[in-house]
């Protein structure tokens, strides 16, 4: 299938259905297993595993089209993505070969991160991966992972010793216990669930080649690929209010002139372009970064996912008020895309975390 019909293929399944998958809170099983087969969902993932080898360029622009078709289907591509990359990053040669193959022809996969008490501070992170000569167990739970209602395998990231450690864990194995998350704020869709470990054993070869490094640089090279997907899914956010707000505005008449030629109406609209605009730019310069494997990555993710999270989430509100009760219904795409984008600015690291980290990187440059 060329990339073309990948996007073709993404814009069928969708089409219009995406606010009724949001107001069920349910993508279709059908619907996750083509694109998954398809390779949509981990369109990185080397060609050698049966991946399509984007680059992040490319990746991202894909990201865009469907997040600005579906956001909870992007949510899943993202946790996807996260997971594929974590095993090519920190796997051995058989986990690469084994996992992502699974990953780029049709099983799903999450990665666990957050637990009660650990959100942005991933030091507080308590769940145990301990090893048991030919297993090792995994003890511990984890809280709002995407995707992990739909999943087949969970990338688990815990403390192993006196390190941290990732490993995947099926769903179907014994002790591993998911209950969905009840009417999340936005991408109802997603599969977001928390994620109980119970003492459940699964093979030594499922613990990825990394273990025993610090837990901070095993989860940062995660976070970053996610921290970029989500930018990128903004980006189709911030697109998506665009076609709704300038299609409104210059259809709907209000003291005889369209409402575009109200010059406070106008002022939304020329905000949300230049967001738009700038968003898409700070992508494109982080992917850039990721494909030239560039040191400035982490912290151009970090930049491109706070300013893309932000601007759609403000870009949402100026949509809503632009199409007013036109666009004030759950469901309505406008709607759907307030909420959704608030969730951005919340996950893969909040605004205020975002915010101290690009501060640090600001003053380790200028000054």
């Amino acid at each position: 299938m060329s990339d073309q019909d990948l996007c073709q293929l993404v814009t069928d399944l969708v089409a219009d259905r995406a606010d009724a998958w949001d107001r069920q809170g349910r993508l279709p099983a059908d619907v996750i297993r083509t694109l998954a087969e398809a390779g949509a969902l981990s369109p990185q993932v080397p060609q050698e595993f049966g991946g399509r080898n984007w680059p992040s360029t490319r990746a991202g622009d894909f990201t865009a089209h469907v997040g600005g078709l579906c956001s909870s289907t992007r949510s899943l591509m993202t946790s996807q993505g996260m997971a594929a990359w974590t095993v090519q990053r920190l796997g051995d040669a058989d986990q690469r070969s084994t996992i992502l193959s699974r990953l780029a022809t049709g099983s799903v996969a999450a990665v666990a991160f957050s637990e009660p008490a650990a959100g942005s501070d991933l030091a507080a992170i308590q769940t145990r991966i301990e090893p048991l000569g030919d297993t090792v167990r995994v003890s511990g739970v984890k809280t709002w992972i995407t995707g992990a209602a739909y999943a087949d395998l969970i990338v688990v990231f815990g403390r192993f010793g006196d390190g941290g450690a990732a490993v995947v864990v099926p769903t179907t194995a014994a002790g591993v216990t998911v209950t969905t998350v009840s009417d999340p704020l936005g991408c109802r869709a997603a599969g977001h669930a928390d994620v109980r470990f119970d003492g459940v054993e699964v093979p030594a070869r499922l613990l990825l080649a990394a273990a025993g490094s610090p837990l901070e640089w095993l989860v940062t090279s995660a976070l970053t690929y996610g921290r970029l997907s989500v930018a990128w899914g903004c980006v189709g956010i911030l697109r998506a209010c665009l076609r709704a707000s300038t299609t409104h505005a210059r259809t709907r008449h209000q003291f005889g002139v369209p409402l575009a030629e109200h010059q406070l109406v106008g002022r939304h609209l020329a905000e949300l372009y230049v967001a738009e605009r700038a968003a898409t730019a700070l992508c494109e310069s982080a992917s850039h970064a990721w494909d030239a494997g560039r040191s400035d990555l982490v912290s151009a993710a970090v930049a491109a996912k706070h300013f893309a999270a932000t601007s759609a989430a403000r870009g949402a509100a100026a949509a809503v008020q632009v199409l007013a009760s036109a666009g004030a219904r759950d469901g309505h795409p406008v709607a759907r895309a307030y909420r959704d984008a608030k969730l951005m600015e919340l996950i893969e690291g909040s605004t205020e975390i975002s915010q101290l980290m690009l501060a640090r990187q600001a003053v380790a440059q200028w000054s």
